[in-house]
């Protein structure tokens, strides 16, 4: 099921010959992930550096960049252009044309995302040799949140072997990587992202959105209770599109006889493959207790909410983890 998802993945991807920018290349591993992923077709790649430097490092590690895009900051005829774009963006906050110039001449994840924030190229890829919080604040500052969400936040897609539950054994887990504690009116943009993510990334037709908690329908309360309450409040204001409920404790949100028991009248308990947790350490534990007693394939955290996809990777990521993750970014950008 795993290969299944991610061969799907690959072969849309490579319908779209999209361009996905790379921007971390001093790491030996982007520029094999770069070669590999052309070779597959899964993208066009844009590399951040010097062509003649970088084709260089490539052959001394005997890659081949034939083909790639190459975006030097040094050599930009439009890096004022992106400076000013950049400084206007931030212009509340005091920032100069100068300190924007500076900032996209010396870090390469900001370079990369005004690229995507212009049309430049369709997404990017970058974390394995950055914290989380490098990528997301370029994305963030640059690219910001797509419109009618104010919330940026993170996703696993869980690919298991339990297929009687979820979809067929796939959920998708949010928020697991990024927002520590969310307010009810981040809870529900999350809940928006997660079920994009679900439909148009993980390939489930029909999101059904469980708002996790320790308490089912009223069966208790609690400061954390009532903030998914809220949650659930917002999300019945919007026009949105697929199935959501709560609050609902784990078993009740995927198990139908355990539903039966405690939300008999749900149209989500029982058969939720979306999970929205309460906060970042349920999120993370329960992703994480998924991926290693289930033995479940965690894809992610991968980034949502922002207006052109942005994706992070582990710096313990291998180049097959990048490939797949620019094959996610590109199927994305089509969005």
């Amino acid at each position: 099921m795993v290969s299944s998802l991610l061969e799907q993945l690959k072969e849309r991807a490579k319908k779209l010959e999209k361009t996905i920018i790379l921007p971390e290349t001093e790491d030996e591993r982007v520029l094999r992930a770069a070669e590999k992923a052309m070779a597959e077709g899964v993208a066009k790649i844009a590399l951040v550096g010097n062509e003649e430097e970088l084709k260089a490092k490539a052959a001394e590690l005997g890659v081949s960049l034939e083909g790639a895009i190459f975006y030097d900051p040094n050599n930009c005829k439009t890096i004022d252009e992106m400076a000013e774009q950049l400084r206007k963006r931030r212009e509340k906050k005091g920032m100069t044309f100068e300190t924007a110039k500076a900032i996209l001449l010396s870090d390469p994840r900001f370079f990369g995302a005004m690229l995507v924030r212009q049309g430049r190229v369709d997404g990017m890829v970058a974390g394995s040799n950055s914290p989380t919080a490098h990528v997301l604040r370029a994305a963030i500052l640059v690219i910001g949140p797509k419109p009618g969400l104010k919330t940026v936040s993170s996703s696993f897609i869980m690919i298991t072997n339990a297929t009687e539950f979820g979809d067929n054994g796939v959920f998708v887990y949010s928020d697991a990587g990024v927002i520590p504690n969310p307010t009810a009116l981040q809870l529900a943009d999350i809940a928006v992202s997660a079920a994009e993510k679900a439909r148009f990334t993980a390939g489930i037709k029909e999101p059904k959105v469980a708002f996790l908690s320790y308490s089912t329908m009223g069966s208790a309360d609690g400061e954390s209770v009532t903030k998914v309450r809220e949650a659930m409040e917002i999300l019945r204001e919007r026009d949105i599109d697929f199935e959501f409920d709560g609050e609902l404790q784990l078993d009740a949100a995927i198990v139908p006889e355990v539903a039966a028991s405690k939300a008999p009248n749900s149209k989500v308990a029982g058969h939720a493959n979306v999970l929205i947790f309460p906060d970042l350490n349920a999120g993370n534990i329960g992703y994480k207790l998924t991926q290693r007693l289930a033995k479940a394939k965690a894809l992610g955290p991968l980034i949502q909410g922002l207006a052109s996809p942005v994706h992070d990777l582990s710096r313990g990521c291998n180049v097959d983890d990048i490939v797949e993750v620019v094959a996610i970014t590109a199927v994305e950008s089509e969005q």
